[in-house]
């Protein structure tokens, strides 16, 4: 997967991205920038993309596991 790729966030995620993106060019910033600011809010957010493979946590019974717990 090429560095800056979207390809593996959810629908969900690219729409919120997209609104953050609206308000930040609304405040002045390029679009270059405010797509930054958006993307980097939603990564604060949730950690990154979603979609499996993705490097999300394993969970075991709805707790992280002893080794995620680190």
């Amino acid at each position: 997967m090429a560095r800056g790729s979207k390809a593996k966030y959810t629908s969900k995620q690219k729409r919120q991205a997209r609104h953050i993106e609206d308000s930040a060019k609304k405040r002045g910033y390029s679009t270059k920038r405010s797509a930054q600011i958006g993307y980097a809010t939603v990564n604060k957010q949730d950690g990154g993309g979603k979609k499996s493979g993705s490097g999300r946590r394993k969970t075991r019974r709805g707790r992280r596991s002893a080794a995620a717990r680190v």
